[in-house]
């Protein structure tokens, strides 16, 4: 297996950027997972300007569902690096897809496979793996349903990949703290 290292954080923590640093230290061939979905304006303007931040040479699959089938499909002997960013988009992207009154009980029945899936790839990878999570449970208790059911099944599946990872960093301002 490869070498997982989840980094969790804030909003604007630097967990992508600390990804991508690490990445760039890679002596072989990079993989970057995007799992971002643009549905308006904002959402473009994000997507560009973290492709155009990124290396050309990184190879990019974009994969808003099904994360570990797109990353199963892409890898090679030559990737040695593998960039996931990120399961809180991930998990945004599957939890909005539920029906209405979907309950954290369905959310976690229908992320948790796709962590599983990924850990599965990442078990049979020899590359070194880094995936980005915002930790969500630190703020206020959201005001509308949906947002409980997301924090809640987001908070699962970090542990998830938490209890997987052999190592784990929270980013607070830039700076990366280790956790395990």
């Amino acid at each position: 297996m490869g070498r997982l290292t989840l980094i969790l954080g804030g909003a604007r923590s630097g967990k992508s950027s600390y990804a991508e640093a690490q990445a760039a230290m890679s002596t072989g061939a990079v993989l970057y997972v995007a799992t971002a979905e643009a549905w308006d304006d904002e959402m473009r303007a994000r997507i560009a300007a973290h492709r155009a931040q990124r290396p050309a040479h990184w190879q990019t699959v974009e994969a808003p569902r099904q994360a570990g089938a797109a990353i199963a499909a892409a890898l090679t002997p030559a990737i040695t690096c593998v960039v996931v960013d990120c399961i809180t988009l991930l998990a945004s992207n599957i939890v909005i897809a539920l029906p209405e009154g979907a309950t954290d009980d369905d959310a976690t029945a229908a992320l948790l496979p796709e962590i599983d899936a990924l850990l599965a790839v990442c078990a049979q990878s020899s590359a070194d793996w880094f995936v980005v999570s915002n930790e969500v449970g630190l703020g206020i208790v959201p005001a509308y349903p949906l947002g409980r059911v997301y924090r809640d099944a987001l908070g699962r599946a970090n542990q998830r990949l938490a209890a997987a990872a052999e190592r784990v960093l929270f980013m607070v301002a830039g700076l990366p703290m280790t956790v395990k």
